[in-house]
């Protein structure tokens, strides 16, 4: 099996990269792995990169060594491709998507990565774009939307932006009138919060969004919040919301399916795996086993969810 490392120099604000690069050599070195590191030179140009060496067939482990995003594109890059695999050694500030297989230390310990084991997960597809974690639209695409922009600021970080974006998102973004379908179900139209599909359960620097979400169950978790409190309760609530108890507030509908639509008259943020992206109208639908992705061996994921602990 090829092992082919792709690192984001801009990660973590750049020094996770600078210190775990030579890391990666020596490793590769002592153990005689057929690898490949390469330092990505602009955003979305991993994507490419991944697909071309998938393309050839080869069996062959990818790393996204970086955050969320990094994840992202190499994701997008290895689907469709039986033969590639997606590990993740994190150097971002958020790291949502692994909380759910192990601690941030147990990723960043490349032995365990090396010598870990894929499983087939789940993916959501938005159009072209393929999502591993979560896809929404309303209150908190908007706010990603925005965060995209403040993390850019040198003194802010992943929760920091995501609480500064939420707190801009409070005043000027809270109503979203939305026709929403989930399967073959009938359209429906309200004010809207926020609308989430969940095939894992957090984002935004460790908001619980899905906190229900299992990304190998075949289904989707739809959280769609409606609009009908003012800004004071919705203050009050937000603890609540990332701590994962907004299922059951009375004015959530939680549904689990296979594929939700939504129009907006308006052009609205839509959020896929924090990629920001805008328009009337989105889908956002299963691929069930889309993708083959690595549980490092110190994981303990396999044995929680035979023991049902994932379920709690």
């Amino acid at each position: 099996m090829k092992h082919v490392f792709i690192i984001n120099p801009a990660a973590g604000k750049g020094k996770p990269a600078c210190e775990l690069k030579p890391k990666i050599e020596k490793y590769c070195a002592e153990n005689s792995l057929d690898s490949i590191i390469h330092v990505t030179s602009a955003a979305y140009e991993a994507i490419d990169f991944v697909r071309n060496l998938a393309k050839t067939g080869d069996h062959t482990r990818f790393y996204a060594c970086g955050g969320d995003g990094t994840l992202f594109e190499v994701v997008n890059g290895a689907f469709g491709y039986p033969n590639a695999e997606v590990a993740v050694i994190p150097l971002g500030s958020g790291n949502d998507f692994i909380r759910l297989f192990g601690t941030k230390a147990q990723f960043l310990d490349i032995d365990a990565q090396v010598n870990g084991t894929e499983t087939e997960l789940d993916v959501i597809r938005c159009g072209d774009i393929i999502a591993i974690n979560q896809c929404s639209m309303g209150f908190d695409a908007e706010i990603n939307a925005k965060q995209a922009s403040l993390k850019k600021l040198p003194f802010i970080k992943g929760e920091s932006a995501y609480v500064a974006a939420m707190l801009y998102c409070f005043f000027k973004k809270l109503n979203n009138i939305f026709t929403i379908t989930i399967d073959d179900g009938e359209p429906f139209t309200q004010n809207t919060l926020f609308c989430v599909a969940g095939n894992s359960r957090w984002y935004g620097g460790g908001f619980k969004a899905a906190p229900l979400a299992i990304p190998d169950d075949d289904l989707l978790d739809f959280i769609i919040v409606k609009k009908n409190m003012n800004r004071f309760k919705l203050l009050g609530l937000v603890n609540q919301y990332k701590a994962g108890q907004h299922l059951s507030w009375d004015f959530t509908n939680f549904v689990r399916g296979k594929k939700m639509c939504i129009h907006c008259d308006e052009i609205a943020a839509i959020n896929c795996d924090g990629e920001k992206r805008s328009g009337h109208d989105a889908t956002f639908e299963i691929v069930e086993k889309g993708i083959k992705f690595v549980i490092p061996a110190n994981s303990s994921y396999f044995e929680d969810k035979a023991a049902g602990k994932l379920n709690a």
